[in-house]
């Protein structure tokens, strides 16, 4: 009997963790995917981002979660954006074709944010949204992300990072180890912002 309960709490304790991991990794997925259709100018991008948004909203267990998952979708959605841009939008045909053919593009999203997905499951969402109001199509998502990859950064604050060397002029040599192998013994001291 005490086996039992103890295997029972243990269940309780494990499971909304693998649950709350997997909601985060399900934002994390839809952010790579928005990434390189937006990196690659997919026209089926809006429809993309809208049923995302939906999927995270809807399936959030608590605002917690929903807040920390949208700030994933958001930040991976960002990385894989610059990473495409950076490796020259190499494969960018065969992403789009891949992008505009995924079973997303057939879930149907309701007024409430109710999500009757592809394969039949309706995932109904803790408290009903306005799901109108969750993306806006003209909100120049591509033109705002190409801004920032093309370093207008003018919005951005500079940090300076100096160190004891730095202020004394002098160099820290590295250090030889007994293994041979040099050492850098220098570490920032001070962070400090440009006003």
């Amino acid at each position: 009997m005490i086996k039992l309960l103890v295997v029972l709490v243990f269940l309780g304790v494990t499971t909304p963790a693998k649950a709350q991991m997997a909601y985060e990794d399900e934002a994390r997925a839809l952010g790579a995917v928005a990434g390189q259709g937006l990196a690659c100018g997919s026209s089926r991008y809006d429809a993309f981002e809208l049923l995302a948004r939906a999927i995270i909203l809807t399936k959030s267990p608590n605002d917690s979660l929903q807040d920390k998952a949208l700030k994933i979708f958001t930040e991976e959605k960002a990385d894989v954006f610059v990473a495409k841009q950076l490796d020259n939008f190499a494969d960018c045909a065969s992403i789009i074709e891949r992008f505009d053919a995924q079973d997303i593009f057939k879930a149907t999203l309701y007024g409430d944010g109710t999500i009757k997905m592809a394969d039949g499951q309706i995932l109904t969402p803790r408290n009903p949204y306005d799901a109108t109001m969750i993306y806006d199509e003209k909100s120049n998502v591509r033109q705002r992300a190409n801004s920032i990859y093309r370093k207008d950064n003018s919005h951005i604050k500079k940090i300076e990072f100096k160190d004891a060397s730095m202020a004394a002029g002098n160099q820290i040599r590295p250090q030889k180890s007994d293994s041979g192998v040099q050492r850098i013994l220098s570490t920032p001291k001070r962070i400090r912002r440009k006003k």
